[in-house]
């Protein structure tokens, strides 16, 4: 039976990953630095910021210390929160699909690396705030995916809001990455994954992989639960 489906967001969402890529890459520039899109797919796409950072540093890509990561995190949050205001863009059926979800009482959270101020900015920009009782972001983990820590998180507070119980095999999570996908496994949670970032050939340890959301029935998502 499936009681809620929680969603990563950036590929997921919103089409925000080449926003923040380029966010990084103007933070960077002053080190005179660029990341390459097929490496941020490849190497950094599942980090956090500051963990992004964190592994520049370690692998003598960037040579900072732990104070001046704080102003690089504060620089990139402002060069991101510029381009979603004018960039950011809904992928298209998801709207659909939490509308679906929405009319057969399933309940809906976020579980992201991103940051809450740049899932609300985007939220509310496109209107889709009031979908999500819960929001878990980067804010409020200390250990980033393919840790199971914000999935379960987030769990967590959508039982605290609600009488009944959830457990995590009546969950669905919907990744874009396999980080996020490992994650979720670890969590005891059911996955979907969808090709907005990767081909479906490197997602396959999703229980189901489908090209866009709004090809997905209630009747999918209750077999993923049964």
């Amino acid at each position: 039976m499936i009681q809620a489906v929680i969603f990563d967001f950036d590929g997921v969402i919103t089409d925000s990953e080449v926003l923040h890529l380029r966010s990084f890459n103007q933070v960077l520039s002053q080190y005179d630095i660029r990341i390459e899109t097929k490496d941020y797919y490849r190497d950094y796409l599942g980090l956090t910021d500051v963990d992004l950072f964190r592994v520049m540093v370690e692998k003598g890509l960037l040579k900072v210390d732990s104070t001046k990561i704080e102003i690089l995190l504060k620089q990139k949050k402002q060069a991101f929160e510029k381009l979603a205001k004018t960039e950011g863009r809904i992928i298209e059926g998801v709207r659909d699909f939490l509308q679906m979800l929405s009319q057969n009482n399933i309940k809906t959270a976020i579980c992201s690396g991103a940051l809450l101020v740049e899932i609300e900015l985007i939220l509310q920009e496109a209107n889709l705030r009031s979908f999500f009782e819960v929001i878990v972001a980067a804010d409020h983990v200390k250990k980033s995916k393919p840790n199971p820590e914000g999935f379960l998180l987030t769990l967590r507070k959508l039982n605290e809001k609600n009488q009944t119980q959830i457990p995590a095999s009546h969950c669905i999570v919907v990744e874009d990455s396999h980080w996020g996908l490992e994650a979720a496994i670890a969590a005891k949670m059911h996955t979907v994954a969808v090709t907005n970032s990767y081909d479906a050939d490197q997602l396959a340890q999703a229980e189901k992989i489908v090209p866009q959301l709004d090809q997905l029935t209630i009747t999918d998502l209750q077999q993923l639960c049964s």
